[in-house]
């Protein structure tokens, strides 16, 4: 067991983004640290964004995790987490994910927003969120846990940003009144192959579910979601790993379909 004093919400914060840039797997910190809590491993993860703005990425929105019941069970809680997203963990179109420069990549389909104004909670519901919204636009993206074996716990998770990787938005946006959300569907292909679906029901029970979510949790934290961010409102399915040259496609009933490549 490591020495408790040795550990803080700084050098967790700086642990993580040391085995991002190296892409080097680390074992389970709440496994060695005890007083890794939540609170501890929020302020680990906005003190890993302040060195980021820092070394030049820009803030482009917000993640959110474990917005599925199924995957709430499975890590044992009752509520979403969230994270942020950086102009450097932006995928444009065309380009293959840079499996070089991450520990093991896996992708997910997820219903983005793209924010028209300030949302700030407390009190924000979902009805007053999705009004906030601009455009709604499918997605892609690339988690990838600095966690050997994606073994870790939620305290461990939401320190690493949530497994944030890159992610991938598509070329079809449609007005949010224009959609019913909860019944938006999803096909993941792989390599030619579905091998899973979903609809938005996934998300929180409906994606602005998880978009109100999302504003009254980082209000606490004395955050607001500003205007053109996009905001990934959490996998719809299970991520399938990006293999060397594999082709992952989602095809969203309204939204299009988005396409990434495995890089070697």
């Amino acid at each position: 067991m490591t020495d408790t004093n040795t550990w803080s919400a700084a050098r967790v914060a700086e642990r993580l983004l040391q085995a991002e840039d190296s892409a080097t797997a680390l074992t389970s910190i709440r496994a060695e640290w005890d007083g890794l809590d939540l609170a501890t491993a929020y302020a680990a993860q906005d003190l890993a964004l302040n060195i980021r703005v820092a070394r030049g990425e820009k803030v482009t929105g917000v993640k959110l995790g474990v917005t599925s019941k199924a995957k709430q069970r499975q890590v044992g809680v009752d509520s979403p987490s969230t994270a942020w997203l950086t102009d450097r963990m932006i995928l444009p179109i065309g380009e293959a994910v840079p499996r070089a420069s991450l520990i093991h990549a896996r992708a997910e389909p997820e219903i983005a927003f793209v924010m028209g104004r300030r949302l700030q909670g407390p009190g924000v519901s979902a009805a007053s969120a999705l009004a906030a919204v601009d455009h709604v636009v499918g997605a892609i993206e690339i988690i990838d846990s600095r966690f050997s074996g994606y073994k870790f716990s939620m305290m461990d998770a939401v320190a690493d940003n949530n497994s944030s990787g890159r992610y991938a938005t598509g070329p079809i946006s449609r007005r949010p009144e224009d959609l019913d959300l909860a019944l938006e569907g999803c096909l993941l292909e792989v390599d030619g192959e579905v091998v899973d679906s979903a609809t938005g029901a996934a998300v929180h029970g409906h994606p602005a579910e998880a978009l109100a979510f999302a504003a009254n949790t980082l209000a606490a934290r004395g955050h607001a979601i500003e205007a053109g961010w996009v905001v990934l409102t959490g996998g719809m399915t299970d991520a399938v790993p990006v293999k060397p040259g594999a082709r992952i496609a989602v095809h969203f009933t309204n939204l299009g379909t988005v396409t990434v490549a495995g890089g070697h």
